[in-house]
């Protein structure tokens, strides 16, 4: 017998307890494949330790007291910690991290976009992850499932990876605002420039590598062309990007120094404000930030908790994985985490399928790669020599990745086609995902008025696509009120 292998191991004995309490054997596992597992998960999503700085600065006030090292170790804490308490209460080998589109919907939604403190969107992340959480104990959560079509759901993570792609490339300086169009191919047309070379090489070595089906691809894409820009700023001596210097690095200049070595900070914890959204935005845009914010959320995890399970054969007749709603209320107290800790919602990732794909079958392989996220907090200052160049190869990517799910939209039933469609454009159009979502239910609820299907419209959609229309037209009658 292999010595990974656990069955048959005494039940008294520390292998035999942990084989018990994980239902190793159970499930046709071993601690080898686990272990196995937890790491390739663990590559698979760590890029998130460096796309969430990166997006979430943005966010931050000039000067203030929260640096990107500040998020980049609490996004490995809160990673840790929830995919740890995945593994133990729910025993499901799925790991969660701040998710991305989440993390966007913070940063160029709600601060640059609604004018939010970075303290005050974290607050309304922390009552979307309250919401979430009292829907999953109430049962309440088969209604709002229920009441959203299921390509309506896929068209709002399509537009989501839209959005994040379009980040990536105005981030690494690949679409540029033009002096003819709003924006287009770098400088006058041309890819100009180290920093545009940078990107270029460190996208298309992810391509390469995914194609090959090498596992970590992404992360190997931001780490290699991260060396590329550190050995590139050693001759070339660049400026950040400016006016008088088109061709210098986005945000972040790539040069190693001795402040670059340091210990860990966490200036992002408890970094939050419950209340400032409801008074600056006025209580109904807030409460729709916070419903988009649950939408984005809430059916990310329905479909990737079902892919986990049908990928490690996990499902029972109905389609549902052992200790659902554990695994619902874990996810759901990820985003108030995610909340607290200055980082983001922390939602379940889909990343998660690889470990699968090497025999991982229980928690035991997301307490590994929790542990893994633990670690790392060592590593997050580094996260300051990272050019967003680099990072950005991976949300364009990402942008891919999450794409490929529009051929799930049935493009020739009009009631889906044109609602999917306005919810996917509107996205990076309007800059903005909670637009992009509430565009496609007034939409939606246009289309089914139109065709006399007015009983196909559940009361839920009614409520929240008027609201949206509320919250569309709050300047006009913020006007007529005063």
């Amino acid at each position: 017998m292999s010595s990974n292998v656990i069955t048959g191991a005494a039940p008294n004995t520390l292998s035999g307890k942990i084989d018990s309490f994980f239902e190793i054997s159970k499930r046709g596992s071993t601690f080898g494949r686990e272990v196995r597992g937890g790491f390739v998960t663990f590559f698979a999503m760590a890029y998130i330790l460096v796309l969430n700085p990166i997006i979430l600065s943005h966010a931050l006030p000039k000067g203030g007291s929260i640096a990107m090292p500040d998020i980049a170790a609490g996004t490995a804490l809160i990673a840790g910690i929830m995919t740890i308490l995945m593994g133990v209460v729910a025993n499901y080998p799925m790991a969660l991290a701040a998710g991305l589109g989440l993390n966007a919907m913070v940063a160029f939604t709600l601060v640059l976009g609604s004018g939010l403190s970075f303290q005050e969107a974290m607050g309304l992340i922390f009552w979307e992850g309250v919401v979430i959480t009292v829907l999953v104990l109430t049962g309440f959560r088969e209604a709002v499932f229920r009441a959203v079509p299921r390509q309506m759901k896929t068209a709002i993570s399509v537009g989501i990876g839209l959005f994040i792609a379009f980040i990536g490339l105005i981030n690494g300086g690949i679409i540029r605002p033009q002096g003819g169009t709003v924006v287009g191919l770098g400088i006058n047309g041309s890819l100009m420039g180290w920093p545009a070379l940078v990107f270029v090489f460190g996208f298309f070595l992810t391509v390469v590598l995914y194609a090959a089906r090498i596992k970590g691809s992404i992360l190997i894409g931001i780490m290699s062309s991260t060396v590329l820009a550190v050995i590139v700023q050693l001759f070339a001596k660049l400026e950040v990007k400016s006016d008088k210097v088109p061709t210098g690095w986005g945000q972040t200049v790539p040069q190693l120094s001795v402040d670059s070595w340091h210990l860990p900070s966490f200036g992002s914890l408890g970094q939050i404000d419950f209340f400032g959204a409801f008074g600056k935005m006025g209580p109904v845009a807030a409460l729709l930030v916070i419903f988009s914010l649950m939408l984005a959320d809430f059916f990310d995890t329905m479909g990737t908790m079902v892919a986990i399970g049908e990928a490690g054969n996990l499902l029972d007749k109905e389609g549902n994985p052992p200790r659902t709603k554990a695994i619902l209320i874990v996810d759901s107290l990820a985003a108030i985490a995610g909340g607290l800790g200055g980082v983001s919602s922390n939602t379940s990732y889909v990343e998660s399928s690889t470990g699968v794909g090497e025999g991982a079958r229980t928690g035991f392989a997301a307490v590994v790669t929790g542990v893994l996220f633990l670690v790392s907090i060592f590593l997050a200052p580094l996260v300051e020599i990272i050019p967003s160049e680099a990072a950005s190869t991976a949300l364009v990517f990402v942008g891919f990745l999450m794409m490929v799910q529009v051929t799930e939209i049935n493009w020739k039933n009009l009631e889906v086609a044109i609602p999917s469609f306005m919810t996917i454009i509107f996205m990076p159009f309007a800059y903005s995902i909670s637009v992009g979502i509430g565009v496609g239910f007034v939409t939606f609820l246009v289309v089914k008025l139109a065709r006399g299907k007015i009983r196909e419209i559940s009361p839920l959609m009614w409520i929240v696509s008027i609201l949206f229309v509320i919250y569309f037209c709050l300047g006009p009658i913020q006007a007529l009120l005063s």
